[in-house]
């Protein structure tokens, strides 16, 4: 599948769009690409995940959802409500153990537990060896719950552009790639 035969709904993190991230640079440079809207002054799961259900029922074309950090979560939460719709496979990025960092991030709780069912359709994470958010082998963990195939992002940090994946090259070759596999 190509790009532009796809809607491709782009879901950031807990605080929104940072211009700079690689995922907006994303939904700027592809053509069938959207940001997810959300209340980004009020993570909140339930809110958040009802939202993406109601993007995914607009589309017009099959759907491939790409998460970053708590975006990667809610499309794990919604993804329940998806089977069956036009969603054809999920792109993660450093999806958080805000068990972890809850203390740091406490709007992140609402996002606990994180659903180690089955994903419903493909599904890719990456995950970076040094994230401050998640334990590597956390995310290996929930890649294995998931069904999802396991990409090693190296040490990345959060894999943002405070730590240097502004444009991100190499993510946007992956994303390609599961493209192409769809």
């Amino acid at each position: 599948m190509k790009a532009r035969e796809a809607d491709i709904l782009i879901h950031p993190g807990l605080y929104g769009p940072k211009p700079d991230n690689w995922y907006a640079r994303w939904a700027r440079q592809i053509g069938t690409a959207e940001m997810i809207e959300q209340d980004w002054s009020r993570p909140d799961r339930s809110d958040w995940t009802a939202n993406l259900i109601a993007a995914v029922k607009l589309a017009k074309r099959p759907v491939v959802l790409v998460g970053h950090s708590a975006g990667a979560l809610t499309i794990v939460h919604a993804a329940a409500h998806l089977s069956g719709t036009a969603v054809r496979a999920a792109f993660l990025v450093t999806p958080p153990d805000f068990d972890l960092c809850g203390d740091e991030l406490p709007e992140g709780r609402t996002f606990l537990p994180v659903p180690r069912e089955p994903m419903p359709f493909p599904t890719l994470v990456v995950a970076s060896r040094s994230d401050p958010y998640c334990a590597f082998e956390t995310s290996e963990d929930w890649a294995a719950a998931w069904g999802a195939l396991f990409i090693d992002g190296g040490d990345s940090g959060h894999m943002n552009s405070d730590s240097g994946h502004g444009p991100w090259p190499e993510g946007l070759m992956v994303f390609a790639r599961m493209m192409g596999q769809l």
